[in-house]
């Protein structure tokens, strides 16, 4: 901008302004990660941070400009910081979105009062409000130079010519509407945190303050009788890359205790170690989603206490390995059997685990489904000389041959028709036993309901399949 260049500009023409140009070729994805990077360290100033694509940044200061000193040693703290890291910056404070951004596209540093914004921006050329190059050109040529210009025109006239969005912008712009922006990260409920004068990078100092600040936490959400179910740390380093870990948790935790031994499992087990680089400048510690405690009889109920001590156990193993990795499972009101069953994570359905209702079965008779049921049935050969509704005499499955001894079946499983449009195959289940007195169950797939309604139509190809093992 210095150099007379501006965005949109042919490069014949910049390299004629700047001789001494240097171009490089658009990296749109690497572009984008910068500016969430930015963002990133734009979290320490106020977690109400909102992107403005390619290149802006929407930063909420509502009741944070007293801790850095006021709203102008903020904007000089932020635009100071990235000048110093290369970055070419224009920032400015208003009462709208719309007017701060209207003001950084040809002023930096300016702050306007609440109450100035039309006075502030009625110099600026009507490219400052990005609307878009048509109706940039339609106002230039219908002799509205100036957003004042523009303003000092009557509502329905602009409307009527460059439509209500426009109207919109501009009245925003002006200060007489205001559109909120979209955080790119959820505002926590609880937020504590630590700032140092001087940057901290030793593990022993980051976890005494870790810790303090989880006492804070909790203390501030004991106030209202709340627990965090998700917790997330936040580092800040001295060179603007932040690192956020993240735990979750089966029950409100109201302990300080606990929530620090999550975070030393989390920490031991990560792949990418906390690397503190320079040291940190600020750790902050935040309550994602919380819950009202309810206080429950511990003193007698012995089966409260063991099911606080089961929580804190998978609360520990899903810190270490990933709360998707430590499942239950709950049974389904479906009488297919690779859908009876479904593996969710244990933190958030505990409870629901512990009063499943599942299917007795009388301790007399052998088990009607395998011990080990799979994923996904996998095919196995069967010759040709089987009898067709019949079990196979013997069969090939991972290259290795078994002869069949033993067969009880077969048990007749139809496809849930309203959820296969009619067309899902009947099939007929068997349990086997080999030589080697291996148990099986297979099926033969392949018999559709049509096909059995009319006996003299062909019948598809029958397939077989195993689909678990019983011993």
């Amino acid at each position: 901008m210095h150099a007379g260049l501006s965005i949109g500009l042919p490069l014949a023409n910049a390299r004629a302004i700047c001789p001494e140009l240097t171009v490089f070729d658009a990296d749109e994805a690497a572009d984008r990660k910068t500016l969430e990077d930015i963002a990133d360290w734009c979290d320490r100033f106020t977690p109400l941070v909102a992107l403005d694509p390619p290149y802006g940044l929407y930063l909420d200061i509502t009741g944070c400009a007293h801790l850095f000193g006021g709203e102008r040693a903020l904007l000089q703290i932020v635009c100071g910081a990235l000048t110093r890291r290369g970055f070419a910056v224009s920032a400015g404070i208003a009462s709208t979105s719309v007017c701060a951004r209207t003001l950084t596209r040809h002023v930096s540093g300016k702050i306007i009062a609440e109450g100035e914004e039309a006075a502030a921006v009625a110099p600026l050329p009507v490219s400052a409000l990005g609307a878009g190059e048509a109706i940039t050109t339609g106002l230039r040529r219908a002799g509205l130079k100036t957003i004042g210009d523009v303003a000092a025109r009557a509502p329905h006239e602009i409307t009527a010519r460059f439509g209500a969005d426009f109207t919109t912008l501009l009245a925003q712009a002006l200060g007489e509407g205001d559109a909120p922006i979209s955080p790119r990260k959820p505002l926590p409920d609880y937020i504590v945190e630590k700032r140092f004068p001087e940057p901290v990078a030793t593990d022993t100092v980051i976890a005494m303050n870790l810790s303090a600040l989880a006492a804070m936490l909790v203390t501030a959400m004991d106030r209202q009788g709340k627990g965090a179910r998700r917790l997330d740390a936040s580092f800040f380093r001295t060179d603007g890359a932040v690192r956020t870990i993240s735990v979750d948790t089966g029950r409100p935790v109201t302990k300080p205790e606990v929530i620090d031994r999550l975070f030393r499992e989390r920490l031991d087990a990560l792949n990418d170690p906390l690397d503190p680089g320079f040291g940190f400048d600020l750790i902050r510690l935040s309550a994602g989603r919380t819950e009202i405690v309810v206080q429950q009889q511990r003193d007698l109920d012995a089966n409260v206490h063991d099911n606080d001590e089961l929580a804190a156990l998978i609360d520990r193993i899903a810190a270490r390995i990933g709360g998707k990795r430590v499942v239950v499972h709950l049974p389904q009101d479906t009488h297919i059997p690779e859908r009876a069953v479904m593996a969710v994570a244990a933190q958030y359905h505990l409870a629901a685990a512990a009063q499943a209702a599942w299917p007795e079965r009388i301790e007399s008779e052998p088990p009607l489904r395998p011990l080990r049921l799979f994923d996904r049935p996998e095919p196995i050969n069967v010759p040709f000389a089987t009898v067709p509704d019949g079990p196979p005499h013997q069969f090939t499955w991972r290259r290795v041959t078994h002869a069949v001894v033993r067969v009880e079946g077969p048990e007749r499983i139809a496809m849930e028709w309203w959820k296969q449009n009619g067309c899902g195959p009947t099939r007929d289940y068997f349990r086997i036993e080999d030589e080697a007195g291996l148990r099986f169950w297979i099926f033969r797939d392949g018999l559709y309901e049509s096909e059995l309604a009319d006996a003299e139509r062909e019948p598809a190809p029958v397939r077989w399949f195993v689909h678990g093992l019983f011993a």
